[in-house]
């Protein structure tokens, strides 16, 4: 008996304890399902950034984050492992006390039922009827009575527990499942964060090495560039030479086909998507730039189209650029379409407004086919295109 009110003494520790591991428990549980929405919420950006045009530091950025989301995982995964290990102890030791107890209280029982099979059934009546007196008669009954009780006490004892091992192994038996599928979750967290850090470091590499490339891209736009407002200065300082001797020969000053009036009212050279707009942008490559012109994407092969009509003052190859052709609209005016091929003009030729010029290339440019368009006005300046031409 004694045993047994030990047993029952400690339950109370036992169930505090058991009550405090589960809220543990839950609540890492909920702080691993907000890590873990974290996380997707970081994949999800990280698929965003892969289908736009960005800097490539964005995207090492999210893969840190992740990997940290990931790092985060794994600790608290850890602690879930290292509860779950104390709290499985803990089942253990309970269990095998319990078992002990049940063996004790068996063995009494045993004993009680090889007595009581020994007495016969007639043995409660022999003991009565042997009484020398009404007292002893007492006696005797008492003594039967609380004989009795202890049995069925100690039955009640055993059947309980009997009942509390079960539950025990099976307790002992969910813990031990779960602690394995921690240690599997905790397995593909390692692998995924190591994949992360993989990837994380590969483009790193890549972004090192593009950037030397990102560089000489930029170099070589910058050049042409130059070089490309150097032949429109060459070919506004001829018209002005032209239009002086032709002033100086009496002859009426020749009026230009494209002024500050046309602004929003010429017509587009391609129809098509703006991959790139005038001014300040960012390449694929994570480089960036400032553009003169905008981007028109068209399959390549689409015929282009003189916006105004004027003279073809440049028709050739300008690195980055590719085929350009550049139309001299009069009064200090150009417009600039690059990435051409199969022109059909040549340098002199008068076109008039919506004269097919050529048509889309660029196939292997970072925009894939395009155009490249610009308008150029008084001294080389580069004007946004899209406020010259219609509204769409």
């Amino acid at each position: 008996m004694l045993v047994l009110a030990a047993l029952v003494g400690t339950a109370p520790t036992i169930v505090r304890a058991q009550d405090s591991a589960k809220v543990q428990l839950e609540a890492s549980r909920r702080r691993l399902q907000e890590i873990r929405a974290e996380r997707e919420r970081l994949r999800q950006q990280q698929e965003r950034l892969s289908g736009q045009v960005h800097d490539v530091n964005d995207e090492i950025d999210n893969l840190e984050r992740q990997r940290n989301a990931t790092s985060r995982l794994v600790g608290e995964i850890d602690r879930q492992i290292g509860g779950l290990a104390s709290q499985l102890d803990r089942t253990s030791a309970e269990l095998i006390l319990a078992q002990d107890n049940l063996a004790e209280r068996r063995a009494v029982l045993e004993r009680r039922l090889t007595e009581i099979y020994k007495r016969g059934d007639l043995y409660t009546w022999q003991a009565l009827l042997a009484a020398e007196g009404f007292s002893n008669l007492l006696s005797r009954y008492k003594y039967l009575y609380l004989t009795s009780r202890q049995d069925r006490t100690i039955l009640v004892d055993v059947e309980r527990l009997r009942n509390r091992v079960g539950r025990q192994r099976d307790d002992l038996l969910g813990v031990r499942t779960e602690l394995d599928r921690r240690r599997i979750e905790r397995e593909a967290e390692l692998k995924r964060y190591d994949e992360l850090a993989g990837e994380r470091g590969r483009r790193l590499e890549s972004l090192q090495r593009s950037q030397a490339a990102t560089e000489r891209r930029l170099t070589a736009l910058a050049r042409d560039e130059t070089r490309l407002t150097g032949a429109l200065a060459n070919l506004e300082r001829v018209r002005r030479d032209e239009a002086t001797r032709a002033t100086a020969r009496g002859a009426a000053p020749t009026k230009g086909t494209v002024s500050t009036a046309d602004i929003g009212t010429l017509d587009w050279p391609v129809q098509g998507t703006l991959v790139y707009r005038f001014g300040r942008d960012t390449l694929p490559s994570g480089g960036v730039i400032r553009w003169n012109g905008v981007g028109i994407a068209a399959a390549s092969g689409t015929p282009v189209k003189a916006v105004e009509g004027g003279t073809v003052g440049l028709a050739g190859n300008f690195g980055t650029y590719g085929l350009t052709i550049v139309i001299s609209h009069g009064d200090g005016f150009y417009s600039v379409y690059s990435y051409l091929q199969n022109p059909v003009v040549r340098v002199g030729e008068t076109v008039t407004r919506g004269q097919i010029i050529a048509q889309v290339g660029g196939q292997s440019s970072d925009y894939g086919p395009h155009l490249h368009f610009e308008i150029r006005g008084r001294n080389q300046a580069a004007l946004d295109p899209t406020e010259w031409l219609r509204r769409r």
